[in-house]
Parts: C-alpha cells; sequence; structure tokens
C-alpha cells in the first residue's frame, strides 16, 4: 500500500500565495533581485500579480511539497529468521528404566513412562527450536536428526520401548553421538540434555571422555539423574522392607560430564521433580522470541521530483512561447 511519511509538510501548500499577501516592499528602500523564475512560478506576469494562478503554474510547488513528504510503497509483512537452539534429547531406555518407583496421577509407573510424559510436555513447548532424539542402552541410536517437526520427535519418544536399545547403559556413546551430529551443524546454540538412571556399563567411549569432546564442540550439557531414593516393597513372609532403586546412579559422574560443558546436573526422584527440572530447563534456555515481522519499504520521492522539474520546465517553456 501507499503510505505518506510526514504528511504535515502539505501544511506549506498556501505558502507561494501567502507570500504574494504580504505588502510591497518600496523599491527604494530596499535593493531587491529580479527572479523572473518566481515570477513565473507563482504567477506574475509583467511585473502584475494575477488574481488565480493557474493549475500548471502550481503544480510543480505541490510536486515537490508531495516528494518532501518521503511517498512510500509498504509491501507485505515479511518474517523476520528467529534464532532458537539445536536441542538434542538423550534417553536412557535400558532395562533398569523399567523400575515403577515413579507415579502419575497416583497411579504408580515405570521410570520411562514418566519421562515421556514430562518430556513430551517439555518438546511442546520448545517453539522455534530444532530437537533431536538419541536413545541409549547398550548402544546409541539416533532416533530423529535435528527438526522443527516437534510432532514426529514427540511421537517417536511415545514409541520408545524399555530394553530396545540393550540392557546396558552406554552414556559416552549417546554423548558421543551428539557430538558427531553437533559438528555436521553449523556454531549456535546446541544444547543435549542425558536423563539416565545409572551408570556407564557399556559403550567405546568414556562419558567424560566424551564430555571433552562435547566441550571443544561448544555443545552444552544438562544432565539428569532420575530414580527414587527409597521403595518400599512387600517381603515373601509379608513384611516390609525398604530398597534404594537408584543404588546405581553414578551421580558424580553425570554432575562432572555437566561441569566440564558448563551445563547442570539435576536429580529427579519423583514425577514432580522431574517436571521441575524441565521447567527450570525452560528458563536456563529460553524459548526463542516470538515470530516477528517487518514490511519492506520503497522509497518513492524521486518520482514527484521529476514531475516537478519537468513542470517547471514546461511552465517557462509555455512563458517564453507567450
Amino acid at each position: 500500500m501507499y503510505s505518506i511519511y510526514w504528511p504535515w509538510v502539505f501544511v506549506l501548500l498556501p505558502l507561494p500565495w501567502l507570500v504574494r499577501l504580504l505588502p510591497r516592499v518600496k523599491q527604494a528602500s530596499i535593493t531587491t533581485i529580479e527572479a523572473p523564475f518566481l515570477n513565473d512560478l507563482f504567477g506574475a506576469k509583467s511585473g502584475e500579480l494575477q488574481q488565480r494562478a493557474s493549475i500548471l503554474n502550481w503544480l510543480p510547488w505541490v510536486l515537490l511539497l508531495l516528494a518532501a513528504s518521503r511517498p512510500q510503497w509498504i509491501g507485505e509483512a515479511v518474517p523476520l529468521p528467529v534464532e532458537g537452539r539445536d536441542l538434542m534429547l538423550a534417553i536412557d531406555i535400558s532395562g533398569s528404566m523399567e523400575q515403577k518407583d515413579m507415579q502419575i496421577n497416583g497411579r504408580a509407573v515405570d521410570r520411562l513412562t514418566a519421562v515421556k510424559k514430562v518430556a513430551g510436555e517439555f518438546i511442546d513447548r520448545r517453539v522455534g527450536d530444532r530437537i533431536g532424539l538419541i536413545l541409549f542402552g547398550e548402544n546409541a541410536y539416533l532416533q530423529v536428526p535435528l527438526t522443527f517437526d516437534r510432532e514426529t520427535v514427540k511421537a517417536l519418544l511415545f514409541e520408545a520401548a524399555i530394553g530396545l536399545a540393550g540392557k546396558s547403559t552406554a552414556i559416552g556413546d549417546s554423548i558421543g553421538l551428539a557430538v558427531k551430529k553437533a559438528r555436521e551443524t553449523e556454531q549456535g546454540n546446541r544444547v543435549l540434555i542425558v536423563l539416565t538412571d545409572g551408570q556407564n556399563t557399556a559403550g567405546a567411549i568414556e562419558p567424560l571422555k566424551a564430555a571433552e569432546l562435547a566441550r571443544a564442540e561448544e555443545l552444552k550439557i544438562y544432565t539428569i539423574g532420575v530414580g527414587a531414593d527409597e521403595l518400599v516393597v512387600n517381603s515373601f513372609f509379608g513384611g516390609q522392607r525398604h530398597i534404594n532403586p537408584s543404588s546405581d546412579l553414578d551421580e558424580a559422574t553425570l554432575k562432572r560430564i555437566a561441569a566440564i560443558t558448563e551445563g547442570d546436573y539435576f536429580r529427579a526422584r519423583d514425577t514432580q521433580e522431574l517436571e521441575q527440572i524441565y521447567n527450570m530447563l525452560d528458563e536456563l534456555e529460553p524459548l526463542a522470541e516470538e515470530e516477528q515481522f517487518y514490511r519492506p519499504t520503497d522509497e518513492l520521492y524521486f518520482w514527484p521530483l521529476l514531475g516537478a522539474l519537468a513542470a517547471l520546465f514546461i511552465t517557462l517553456w509555455l512563458r517564453r512561447m507567450q
């Protein structure tokens, strides 16, 4: 659409007419310079003021004001690029994740089910981020490469099954796979969230060595240790005993991995704590700003300016022909 940036310029439109209303200054009192060009422009002829200026005489002035008002053509809204994060989720699906020490709505569920619920909600919130998914057990697999398609990431996370990647836990390999994928992307905000309930018992690369490689690639790692500290079970003789279902969790290594890459370590003993952790991750790694738009603008002042010059020369030429 067309727009006038400085419409107030048109208040100057009657200025030539107002100037002509000023009293004439006597020739003896001041030395003046004759300007036939201005006389022609504002309607003077043979030194006498005309009562009414013709359209052709006023056209250059109107066009000059139009040029000074900055006419513009404003185009359609164009979205600005939004800078998000490359966020990779590495989820442990080893055999120990089947431990039912978590709860959803008062119902006991295994650890992976609780992770799916909370991580799925986290994925829904990460608008503007590219998200990838790594599943690891005895081996690490890239389930979903980095993508803006959050629904696909969420769907494949929900399809993950305990033991699908083996019973053991290859934390180092999951980090190594994330580092490999990070090398294939441009430098930027790259984050890896590793969630596990155990310790590194498989794989070709040690977790701390993998963390060093991640730091070299500027890949920040947040680690989450999941599992309750205490679980009450019924014994064979009818009594109850308290056990620690997270005795295999290697918190020291997870803390060290996070520290090496300037990330953080979190401990999730129940579903509520897990939800709080993902909310904290939203604060630590804020969402990209909402999509913004701009309208491309073309300046059009030169067209009325050229028109004013053309009208002026035509006016002067017609005066000469009279």
